[in-house]
């Protein structure tokens, strides 16, 4: 991903994880995506604006609506970076079981 830090700050937000949660059952427009929120259609697309801005949601012209989706490659992405952390978190737990191995077979 070109650009993982926008990302990680577009999902600090709980309002924009909330959106994406709902953009991963579909598509939809702002209008659909302002309705779960206390908050104005103004304020659901500058969160878009946010999202878009980071490669996490795509947004298409379809007459007066612009519906958005979720960016294909965006969470494999971000997906991708976390499993890099996992197997070096892999790696360490591996080397101290071997570790606490080698101090029971000592005793």
């Amino acid at each position: 991903m070109p650009n993982l830090d926008a990302a990680f700050s577009a999902l600090a937000c709980p309002t924009r994880r909330a959106i994406l949660a709902r953009l991963a059952l579909g598509e939809a427009t702002v209008m659909e995506l302002v309705e779960p929120f206390e908050l104005t259609q103004p304020a659901i697309s500058r969160h878009l604006k946010v999202l878009e801005s980071a490669g996490l949601i795509i947004r298409r012209v379809e007459g007066t609506k612009r519906p958005c989706r979720l960016a294909p490659t965006a969470v494999a992405e971000i997906d991708q970076w976390l499993s890099m952390l996992r197997q070096a978190l892999n790696a360490n737990y591996d080397r101290l079981d071997q570790v606490l191995a080698d101090m029971k077979t000592e005793k």
